[in-house]
């Protein structure tokens, strides 16, 4: 097998695994989470959403966290932002990273940010352009890169142009998107494969949640084709809000659990993260689809 020495993992948790519970979750109890996170090792995460209070009345507190957890040096706080105006809010708190997303599909672009995927690219240019000024980083997020829950299968060379073409913008980081958990490792390892070969500019992230209970198998097959970044989500938590029974992202204790075991460095404590789940179970009604925490608790050695 051709593997990495070390993986990066990227923890979206507290922005993607939050924002799709429906009861509101107390600023204080985001704040906790995402100061234990800071303590596990975790260099990199999505801590809140600069959108609309209306759209995803989650994040309507996103600056009170923003502002309100301990920013340690050495780690990087994203926020997501669907527009201009999220820019400048975000901007205006200190965010010095920021998350932007298009769909693959056009369908789910205009279910998600009621505009066409044509429509998202050309307004994020000018925000890029800013953020490049300021020397802010810029992460894209192509969503639905294998599969849609309205369209179905997603052309892979579509999620690939739209990947060279936001390359070409200067971004960061590009990030490929199982949406709704349905791709399989064939398909993200000819995807991935692929974009080994475009040679881009910007940094490559994997994306994936577990609807299926392939988001392992498919990491593995991702880690094959080259890549070293992946999303990851405490607990498990996460889904689509599109996509009825899709389960939350794959669970960050699960990854790191895995490629400890393959012998692949993460740079993360997994008795920390653990921690961090005690912390997750109680901000939901929904069972956390982690499953490293669950078998601990048949283990007496």
């Amino acid at each position: 097998m051709n593997l990495p020495e070390k993986v990066e993992i990227i923890e979206v948790g507290p922005r993607d695994g939050l924002q799709n519970e429906a009861e509101f979750i107390a600023t204080g109890h985001k704040i906790k989470l995402i100061n234990a996170l800071n303590k596990t090792g975790i260099k990199r995460m999505e801590a809140a959403s600069f959108v609309h209070p209306a759209y995803v009345p989650q994040m309507k507190d996103a600056a009170e966290v923003i502002n309100g957890i301990e920013r340690a040096a050495d780690i990087q706080y994203m926020a997501l932002i669907p527009n201009e105006k999220g820019f400048e809010r975000a901007r205006a708190n200190g965010v010095k990273a920021l998350s932007l997303v298009v769909s693959a599909s056009n369908s789910f672009n205009v279910k998600n940010v009621k505009m066409g995927r044509e429509e998202s690219i050309q307004q994020f240019e000018s925000v890029i352009t800013k953020a490049k000024v300021e020397g802010i980083f810029i992460r894209y997020n192509i969503a639905t890169a294998f599969w849609c829950p309205l369209e179905g299968k997603v052309d892979l060379k579509v999620s690939l142009e739209i990947a060279k073409r936001i390359d070409d913008l200067g971004v960061n980081e590009i990030v490929f998107c199982d949406t709704i958990g349905r791709a399989n490792p064939k398909q993200v390892y000819e995807l991935f494969e692929e974009v080994q070969e475009l040679q881009l500019k910007a940094m490559i992230t994997a994306h994936f949640h577990d609807t299926y209970g392939l988001a392992l198998a498919n990491i593995n097959a991702a880690l094959q084709a080259g890549v070293s970044r992946f999303d990851t989500s405490i607990g498990g938590l996460g889904g689509c809000p599109f996509a009825p029974g899709a389960a939350g992202n794959v669970a960050t204790e699960d990854v790191v659990f895995m490629l400890d075991e393959m012998g692949i460095g993460t740079g993360i404590n997994l008795k920390a993260l653990l921690s961090c789940v005690d912390i997750v179970k109680p901000l939901t009604k929904r069972e956390l689809t982690g499953h490293y925490h669950k078998i601990l608790k048949y283990q007496h050695t």
